[in-house]
């Protein structure tokens, strides 16, 4: 199967499309701009979803859910909120036969929705503070578009905070990137760099946003979860106030944070190669799967029931899937597995049984070189460990080739050919305009201001005014 898919050194960008019809995982809609999740596909979101949201009612947020239509006046409220998304903005103007009284936007984002009902929820200090999450759909009309990553309508989760100080929002705000990062690193074996964005990326209404930026293995950055400090900008717009212990009117300050299912197009870019996906075994929809083997009719039976038997055992302790497809041989299906990225795979033919032995093969390691042989007796202690194994192993590859291609530059020629290949790490002191034109000349732009810095001071790449912060530059999805 895999000689049908273009190889990544031939084009990146045909082999991440090809890679996400042939295995399964999206389909294109109708619709220009939208897409079909397949069940694959939507189980590895679920899996997303299902391990964000474990962290999320761990740090004290609950799910809520708040209406798809927004009145067009609650966008230009804010009005920085309305100028950033307007591009943007799909507009329902009639509905039942006849023209609506004003006209509603179909769900971008629900910072003002939401504001409207926390002005309504909120009248004291000990309403707050407020920490609320919803999953849900949004649009954004995105005239260039790209399954997973860039779809007109996407799935997402969007967190939105309401707290009595300053501190305890800028506290969130970072609490929640953490968050991301857990995840990323733990669950989707993607090292990220967490960090601030630059004024011109920011998002729009906010005081100050803050980023998870990963690398693909074309080099390109993907933005892969944000976490904003709205400061008291939408509850100033949406009158959130609260009063205080000392009986004092105040404005509440409030947070936003998201992910959406641009992360399924993230883990199949750190970690897919020229056989198809590989999925990180605590994300993977089947963790394992059992492939019986017989050449003669009268083996089928015995081959089949020891198969069973296999599943049914590691059945207890992890996802794991038998194929008893019929008319299709081994080698058809090793290929199949490997293209869906299934972590690891378990082979049982006659002479297995003979043996009392498996044969497991690693998807990350391919060939020989990744197989080996298990008792039997010790599948239900040695695969959970393998797919830990493979777990540990995909990450430290990702972070290897990720520091591979960051380099510290100083001259304007040395940047254009790192952000080539990867990411330039580069002092900064720009402005809007600044980054604006150099994403023109270079195609670049500032990733994020990283967390990690390395102090001093130096001369800005761009500008070579005096700069104190050192900057992550890229391409970026």
């Amino acid at each position: 199967m895999a000689e049908f898919l273009t190889s990544q050194s031939e084009d990146f960008s045909k082999w991440y499309n090809e890679i996400v019809q042939k295995a399964d995982l999206a389909d294109y809609s109708p619709v220009r701009g939208c897409m079909v999740i397949k069940p694959y596909g939507y189980t590895l979101w679920e899996r997303i979803r299902d391990e964000l949201d474990l962290r999320f009612k761990a740090t004290g947020h609950v799910n809520a859910y708040f209406p798809l239509f927004i009145p067009m006046s609650f966008l230009e409220k804010e009005s920085e909120h309305v100028e950033g998304f307007s591009p943007e903005l799909a507009v329902v103007t009639h509905g039942g036969g006849s023209k609506l009284e004003e006209p509603l936007v179909v769900r971008p984002t629900s910072e003002t929705i939401i504001g409207h009902m926390y002005a309504k929820w909120i009248q004291s200090y000990r309403d707050l503070p407020v920490l609320i999450n919803q999953w849900a759909n949004v649009v954004r009309w995105e005239m260039r578009t790209r399954l997973f990553l860039r779809t007109a309508e996407f799935l997402w989760q969007e967190g939105h905070t309401a707290h009595a100080t300053r501190e305890e929002a800028e506290e969130e705000t970072q609490r929640m990137l953490q968050v991301y990062t857990d995840f990323c690193v733990k669950e989707a074996a993607i090292p990220v760099i967490p960090g601030r964005k630059s004024e011109s990326e920011k998002f729009a209404g906010a005081v100050a946003s803050y980023t998870i930026e990963a690398m693909m293995k074309d080099g390109k950055a993907l933005q892969s979860g944000t976490s904003h400090f709205l400061g008291q900008n939408f509850a100033k717009a949406f009158d959130i106030q609260y009063l205080d212990e000392n009986n004092e009117r105040q404005y509440a300050w409030t947070t936003s944070w998201g992910v959406s299912t641009r992360m399924v197009g993230a883990v199949v870019m750190s970690h897919g190669d020229d056989q198809g996906l590989v999925l990180p075994p605590h994300l993977a929809p089947i963790q394992v799967v059992v492939v019986p083997i017989w050449r003669k009719a009268k083996e089928r039976e015995a081959v089949l029931a020891a198969a069973r038997d296999v599943k049914e055992r590691l059945g207890k302790l992890v996802r794991v899937e038998l194929d008893e497809r019929e008319g299709l041989s081994p080698g058809w299906k090793y290929n199949d597995w490997e293209m869906r990225g299934v972590p690891v795979r378990v082979e049982i033919g006659p002479r297995d049984i003979k043996n009392q032995n498996v044969m497991v093969a690693r998807r990350d390691i391919p060939g020989r070189d990744g197989k080996t042989i298990v008792p039997m007796s010790e599948i239900e202690n040695r695969i959970p460990a393998l797919l830990e194994t493979v777990q540990n192993a995909i990450y430290q590859k990702a972070v290897d080739f990720r520091d591979g291609r960051i380099r510290d530059v100083e001259r304007m020629d040395d940047f254009v050919e790192a952000i080539d290949d990867g990411f330039a790490r580069a002092f900064w002191s720009g402005d809007r305009e600044d980054e604006a034109r150099l994403k023109e000349e270079t195609k670049a732009t500032v990733r994020c201001i990283p967390d990690d810095q390395p102090g001093g001071s130096g001369t800005c790449i761009y500008t070579g005014k005096p700069a104190t912060e050192v900057a992550i530059f890229g391409k970026a999805y």
